[in-house]
């Protein structure tokens, strides 16, 4: 019984730690990606200058996260314009998919950075699961919200947080 008593105990206190310190703001990682004509990029070199940052991991044959793509672009215009913020869209899409990213977006005509990180490797340093995956950066980079799945409105409370750290 005490062993049990014990355990439990342990188990709540690990709970409540990893709680915390998923609530605290941490940097985004350096990583690198391709972009869409094949050259390398360095996410540690993403910037808007103090602004916010929107990351959005992605896929092609994710139709939720063409949904949302889809929804933010038709806002995006005025969301840059009222709070200067960017939206980076990070193609999970494997080495036997990627070279459908470059045409498919074309198609959509999204007017975002679109990165292609077909190894997965900035998917795991940003511990995403799955897609779509969406993370609000502050202007120090640091992610300060994020969010899974996609559901129509969703795109609002984004825009909400991303106006709540545009200091006026």
């Amino acid at each position: 019984m005490k062993k049990t008593c014990v355990l439990v105990a342990i188990m709540v206190v690990s709970n409540l730690a990893q709680a915390q310190i998923a609530k605290k703001d941490w940097d985004l990682p350096s990583v690198n990606v391709k972009t869409l004509d094949g050259k390398t990029f360095s996410t540690g070199d993403l910037d808007n200058d103090g602004k916010p940052i929107i990351i959005s991991f992605w896929a092609t044959w994710c139709k939720p996260c063409v949904l949302e793509l889809s929804t933010i672009a038709e806002l995006y215009g005025d969301w840059q314009e009222e709070t200067g913020v960017k939206l980076v869209a990070i193609s999970i899409d494997d080495a036997r998919n990627v070279a459908k990213v470059p045409p498919f977006v074309n198609g959509k005509d999204w007017d975002y950075e679109v990165y292609l990180d077909a190894n997965a490797d900035f998917k795991r340093a940003m511990n995403v699961n799955s897609v779509p995956h969406t993370f609000l950066l502050n202007g120090q980079k640091q992610v300060v919200f994020q969010h899974n799945a996609y559901a129509p409105g969703d795109e609002n409370h984004l825009y909400e947080k991303v106006k709540a750290l545009v200091v006026k």
